[in-house]
């Protein structure tokens, strides 16, 4: 059995689907954590970074790790400067603490499958001790030849292959894709496939792309691969099941609703073990958790109707922010949308 102990990120570890003993939620001192975990039997914690207070010294964490055994414990960092810089990563590893991640999908892996020194070796600068900050920076300097920023947007864990298929007729997973990548590739480089549909074509994107199922593997696999996260609309491609995270879509109206269930009798006992994203949608608070209460599962996000033609909606930076993905610099990229409103464009 594991335990959880959140702050800034409680909504998006809430979903994770691991056994639990314990959680906790809120900012605490760490002589209160080792006093409450020290004589307490658990498998893994799983440790929100901002639950601890001051964490940002790393002297903080230090003194976290002479009280508990972090072989134990798995760090969901933040996305600050300074948890992020070459010299705090560094740090954790010299004090053994190798199970540290940024992507919220990454800890199910590491509670079964944790670091080696081997495998965070390339975080640490021999020449630093920890308290001593001097020669490295969180924007440079002699760091960077060991640790970058794509390195840390990452998770330390490669390109985020993010799926999603619909489970109501036109659940709407094409437009989602769309503007998810619209909205997200201001700061991350965004690729969006769709599999086995021509869709996308009218689009009118470069980084959007029409394969086969046959063709698939070879892009989301793609050991040289540049991207921050590649959305793929699976449709009905049996790729699904190569795909370790995978959305689901349901536009919750009453008669999609019967037609999907009609259609699977059993589709309410494999939601349970779905990430659901509600489409289109117009729910409140009260109907999702009825939904929940008569699907007997969990909603990942609730998402309202949105017009494609708008460039943001704080609806999908709620989404992106939950999936994981937190702040980076903008990407620099060249736009070949036009400047009218509804982007028609007419076959001459």
């Amino acid at each position: 059995m594991n335990v959880i102990v959140a702050n800034k990120y409680v909504a998006m570890l809430s979903n994770l689907n691991i056994d639990l003993i314990k959680s906790m939620t809120g900012e605490f001192e760490v002589d209160d954590l080792i006093n409450t975990f020290d004589n307490f039997f658990f498998n893994k914690m799983i440790l929100d970074i901002t639950a601890v207070k001051n964490y940002q010294d790393i002297e903080t964490i230090q003194k976290l790790s002479f009280g508990l055994d972090m072989s134990k414990v798995i760090l969901l960092l933040d996305d600050s400067n300074v948890v992020n810089s070459p010299n705090y990563l560094s740090q954790l590893v010299s004090m053994g603490i190798y199970n540290f991640t940024r992507n919220i999908d990454t800890i199910a892996y590491l509670i079964d499958n944790p670091n080696t020194y081997k495998d965070v070796a390339q975080f640490q600068q021999l020449s630093a001790g920890v308290g001593h900050n001097e020669g490295f920076s969180s924007h440079g300097g002699k760091g960077d030849k060991f640790i970058n920023d794509n390195v840390i947007m990452r998770g330390f864990g490669g390109t985020r292959v993010i799926g999603f298929k619909d489970l109501t007729d036109h659940a709407g997973a094409t437009s989602l894709i769309y503007m998810i990548k619209k909205q997200a590739e201001v700061k991350f480089k965004v690729l969006a496939v769709e599999v086995d549909k021509n869709d996308f074509v009218y689009l009118n994107d470069g980084d959007l792309r029409s394969v086969s199922t046959a063709e698939l593997p070879s892009i989301i696999k793609n050991p040289n691969s540049d991207y921050d996260m590649i959305l793929v609309d699976l449709n009905s491609s049996p790729e699904e099941k190569n795909i370790g995270e995978v959305l689901y879509l349901i536009e919750p109206s009453t008669i999609k609703l019967n037609k999907m269930i009609r259609r699977d009798r059993n589709i309410l006992d494999k939601l349970r073990n779905m990430k659901i994203i509600l489409n289109q949608s117009l729910l409140n608070d009260i109907d999702v958790k009825d939904f929940e209460y008569e699907a007997k599962c969990k909603v990942f996000f609730n998402m309202p109707p949105l017009d494609d033609k708008k460039e943001q909606h704080k609806a999908i930076d709620d989404l992106i922010s939950l999936l994981g993905f937190g702040q980076k610099q903008p990407v620099s990229k060249k736009t070949n949308r036009g400047g009218s409103f509804f982007q028609i464009v007419k076959d001459e």
